[in-house]
């Protein structure tokens, strides 16, 4: 295997989670050698932000592999969906554009072991389809909420809501929208108390945060 990556073998004894790999900067033989190490043990692997070219070329080699083309999540086998009426997090899609960040949340939570659930479409430009959700919305235990533009959703949702909120600014929005730091500046600004907010795009981050809140909330 590649001497530049060694796979941290004792993070799940300390975090309670697998090593998640970052597929972004990643060269296909780099990834290929990583997979080849997983699958040689017969253990799964997540791996994030994976651009379509490379998982083409690692779907060669890995018949049983997933990949979704909207987030760049890869896992090395497929895994099961877990039961959506169970969701334990609610992750809010503000539009059609931040899919992609919101599908990220989601597998990355569900190879968590976490049912999660997506509520699309329900950003601030229509209110009326947030307020109509208002009610499902109170069932979940942590929200994730995913909004490009000027990023105010988050700060509605915790207007309204009493649950932990996580809120991830996405790279969606014309001009001004500085390719989604105004978004991430007007979540660290909100006044809304208590907001939590991660990176730019960052769903996987956004996920990895509700799940060490489920954790401690089971615990």
């Amino acid at each position: 295997m590649d001497k530049t990556f060694i796979i941290d073998e004792d993070r799940k004894q300390r975090l309670g989670f697998d090593e998640v790999i970052f597929g972004a900067s990643k060269s296909v033989a780099l990834l290929t050698d990583i997979l080849k190490a997983y699958s040689n043990k017969n253990e799964n692997v997540l791996i994030t932000k994976l651009q379509e070219e490379k998982a083409v070329a690692l779907l060669e080699i890995y018949k049983n592999a997933f990949y979704d083309t909207e987030s760049g999540i890869f896992t090395l086998q497929a895994i099961e969906t877990l039961d959506s009426d169970t969701a334990k997090v609610g992750i809010i899609s503000a539009g059609s554009s931040d899919i992609g960040v919101a599908n990220e949340a989601y597998y990355t939570l569900n190879y968590m072991g976490v049912p999660s659930r997506i509520v699309h479409d329900v950003g601030v430009a229509g209110l009326h389809r947030l307020l109509n959700k208002l009610d499902d919305l109170k069932t979940f235990d942590v929200l994730i909420v995913v909004a490009g533009f000027e990023g105010a959703l988050p700060t509605v949702v915790g207007g309204l809501l009493p649950q932990p909120i996580i809120g991830v600014p996405t790279s969606v929005g014309y001009g001004s929208a500085k390719e989604g730091e105004t978004a991430l500046h007007a979540m660290l600004t909100s006044c809304a108390n208590g907001i939590t907010v991660v990176n730019i795009d960052n769903g996987y981050g956004a996920a990895m945060s509700a799940f060490r809140m489920i954790k401690l909330l089971n615990k």
